[in-house]
């Protein structure tokens, strides 16, 4: 636990979240009479800087850490691009954004409990050289080899080492490996993205400017993926197929999601198929993204962003994987996974396929389209 200093040269400097030495925490408050101070109990600092789906499934078990050390006070550091993935979130008291004079900021710190996350040299570097009493996660060894920092980190760790086992052998959903490696009760927690009411408000507003009405069911498919791995995507003949299909169907409306780089596609599906399609603004931030998937009553979403922002906002999610690992994602009953039949190259690495990409090419449009129709039955029943 954080050692306590109750004065130091006759200046209180109390246990408390609140304090930070420069000024009272409010107008006119004295820190020597304060009645309601906020301790800090067991300092956590969590380091998780890449892939943005991956963050947010990673916020899934804060629950659980919090139920583990009910006081405490947790850091997460990330990179600024990541702030709006862990804007408003209630588990995390400070937001560090990853710069030099952060990095100073925090290794001049103690913290009792240190998580790493990631796989970097990055991160691993600085897991290795911030001062904490327990270390979890990866870290560097002498020789500058990724290493696990405590032996319940070695099932992940394996994960990267062996393809039979990651693409092959594992059935186990990534956060509930996550709770493994950090020693925590594995209760099947939600991630946490947290809308502000302004939000809220802003996704109704944004329904009406696009012209919804009311009684549409709206259905979004995130066209976006990782630049990285440009094999994620659907081929746009593909949307425009799977759009059609959707937009045959009564009362729904369909909305395409995805980053600056897909706007000029997402334009040329909203004109060919016509007026039962919008294209949103993909120019306006991520945070302002995922306001725009909140006015979907569905999401339709290859192993990207898109997908994992719509399972944490928990909207019914239809999930297409190609390449990618499908065990490890939980849509916590909230939707299905369509999966490659029979392909025994998928999952795999490869950035670039030398097969035709046949998990792509061989996704079942129709299988989407039928779930859509499944769902949309269930949030419209028959009346007698």
């Amino acid at each position: 636990m954080s050692q306590k200093f109750p004065e130091l040269y006759g200046t209180p400097v109390p246990d408390c979240k609140l304090f930070t030495g420069f000024k009272p925490c409010e107008p006119y408050k004295e820190c020597r009479t304060c009645q309601d101070p906020v301790p800090i109990g067991t300092r956590i600092l969590i380091i998780n800087f890449e892939s943005m789906g991956d963050i947010l499934v990673n916020t899934s078990f804060l629950p659980a850490l919090k139920r583990k050390f009910p006081e405490s006070q947790i850091t997460w550091l990330t990179l600024t691009k990541n702030r709006a993935l862990l804007y408003n979130n209630p588990y995390i008291d400070h937001l560090s954004l990853y710069d030099y004079d952060e990095r100073l900021f925090l290794l001049a710190q103690e913290f009792d409990v240190l998580i790493n996350i990631d796989k970097s040299d990055r991160a691993a570097s600085i897991a290795v050289k911030m001062k904490a009493r327990e270390k979890l996660g990866f870290g560097l060894n002498r020789n500058g080899a990724l290493i696990p920092l405590n032996p319940e980190a070695t099932y992940l760790y394996q994960l990267g080492l062996s393809d039979d086992l990651k693409f092959k052998k594992n059935k186990r959903t990534m956060s509930d490996i996550l709770h493994e490696m950090c020693r925590l009760e594995f209760r099947r927690d939600e991630m946490v993205l947290n809308l502000t009411s302004e939000e809220k408000q802003k996704a109704a507003r944004m329904k009406s400017e696009l012209g919804i009405k009311d009684g549409e069911t709206v259905v979004g498919i995130n066209t976006g993926s990782n630049v990285l791995f440009p094999n994620k995507k659907l081929s746009e003949d593909q949307y425009l197929e799977l759009i059609e299909m959707l937009a045959g169907i009564p009362k729904v409306r369909v909305v395409l999601f995805g980053g600056p780089e897909d706007a000029d596609r997402n334009a040329r599906l909203a004109d060919a198929v016509g007026y039962k399609v919008i294209s949103t603004p993909t120019n306006l931030g991520l945070r302002n993204g995922i306001v725009m998937i909140d006015i979907a009553d569905i999401v339709i979403s290859g192993d990207a962003m898109g997908l994992y922002a719509g399972i944490a906002l928990k909207k019914y999610v239809i999930a297409w994987f190609g390449p990618t690992c499908w065990e490890e994602v939980d849509l916590y009953d909230r939707g299905i996974k369509i999966i490659p039949d029979g392909l025994a190259c998928s999952p795999c690495w490869k950035k670039e396929c030398p097969y035709g990409t046949e998990c792509i090419s061989e996704i079942r449009l129709t299988a989407i389209a039928e779930a859509v129709q499944a769902r949309v039955r269930e949030l419209k029943p028959v009346k007698a």
